[in-house]
């Protein structure tokens, strides 16, 4: 009896020990660590909508040099790819059959000026006589014929000479413009014809145009007020860069629609000394519309993907993220432009939802959206800025 006394006192005695062994388990373990996330109210911007367009870059100016007289080439006076001016000769041709012609006419010329002298000498004697009636009235009317006839021979034989003096000037194959020459299509020693051999090309190098075409619906709702006058600030990027970084404007707009593609021709012109820019690249034109409206504003890296929805975690009450829906506008730089699923005064997780997710109570470190550096509308004085986004 007193065994099983003492067995019941012994139990009794281990449960109370483990219970209070678990109480105070309970009260050593620590609190639940919330993940602190950084957390920022959106902003919001009066921004401009900006349209984007491909293109290929076309000089001003190009010429496909060909020689105005026919003949042999003598030299080439250029250097391929290298830049050329105005008058710069390029091409030398034989001059020496062009010269002799012009020695043959000169020499003829003198012949003709001496007859006309004679004819003239004999056509005043004509008079002279004609009033002593020492001759005929038809013998002086021959006279002044032939004085006439030696001042057009004389006339004709100038004119030949300025064309023989032309042909020989034109042997020496000039630049007609400013720009980039390309290589020598025909060398030396070779014989060209005129008006049909392709000696060489050249492209105008100071400035570069940009041709692109604007639906008639985005033209009359963002661009309705543009003239070629006001200069439209314009800016682009070329291949394989992540920056527009060349300012052009609006130089040129077509005088009607395309009916066939419902579109505008438009044109912008890009100047610039550094020779970066060619004939024929493609390139990438960005324009803002000239409405400005207020827009929520919230960094790229805070937008989550879902399926074919866009998606940000707001802070809502006791800290938990929740999960919303947006629609996504204009990006500006590392920012994106939000047309709905926020408000003014929503606050966000700025990291996105890369290590959390909605239903999940967070410790918030408050921060601020960075926009140094951002420009939200495009004019002259920000355009830069744009360019470097």
């Amino acid at each position: 009896m007193n065994k099983h006394l003492i067995a019941a006192a012994l139990t009794a005695a281990s449960l109370t020990l483990a219970g209070c062994a678990d109480e105070s388990t309970a009260q050593s373990a620590p609190a639940q660590q919330l993940q602190p996330i950084d957390v920022a109210q959106v902003l919001v911007k009066p921004v401009q909508s900006w349209h984007t367009y491909t293109t290929r870059l076309e000089s001003p100016q190009e010429v496909a040099l060909m020689p105005r007289v026919s003949g042999i080439i003598d030299s080439i006076e250029f250097k391929e790819g290298d830049v050329v001016k105005e008058g710069d000769v390029l091409f030398q041709l034989d001059a020496r059959p062009f010269a002799a012609v012009v020695a043959s006419l000169k020499a003829q010329i003198k012949s003709a000026e001496a007859a006309l002298e004679q004819a003239k000498s004999e056509d005043k004697r004509a008079v002279r006589l004609l009033d002593r009636k020492a001759i005929s009235t038809e013998q002086a009317q021959a006279r002044t014929s032939t004085l006439r006839q030696r001042e057009a021979q004389l006339s004709a034989l100038q004119a030949q000479l300025t064309s023989a003096e032309l042909d020989l000037e034109f042997t020496s194959v000039v630049s007609p413009i400013d720009g980039i020459i390309s290589r020598a299509n025909i060398t030396k020693g070779n014989n060209v014809l005129a008006g049909q051999s392709v000696l060489t090309s050249i492209v105008s190098n100071q400035a570069m145009y940009a041709y692109f075409d604007v639906d008639e619906r985005t033209w009359n709702s963002s661009f309705n007020d543009v003239t070629a006058a006001s200069h439209q600030t314009v800016v682009m990027q070329k291949v394989g860069q992540s920056d527009f970084a060349y300012k052009g404007y609006i130089n040129f707009i077509d005088n009607q629609i395309n009916s066939s593609t419902g579109t505008l021709r438009v044109r912008a012109v890009f100047n610039e000394d550094n020779n970066q820019l060619r004939a024929g690249s493609f390139a990438r034109i960005k324009l803002a519309a000239n409405s400005i409206s207020d827009a929520i504003i919230i960094p790229e890296r805070a937008i989550g993907t879902d399926l074919k929805n866009r998606f940000v975690l707001t802070v809502g009450e006791n800290n938990v993220l929740e999960y919303k829906l947006i629609t996504i506008g204009e990006r500006y730089g590392a920012l994106r432009a939000v047309t709905s699923g926020l408000n003014e005064g929503d606050v966000i997780a700025v990291n996105g939802p890369a290590r959390v997710g909605p239903g999940m109570p967070i410790s918030p470190q408050t921060v601020t959206i960075d926009t140094s550096g951002v420009a939200f509308t495009l004019s002259n004085d920000n355009a830069q800025l744009v360019a470097k986004q």
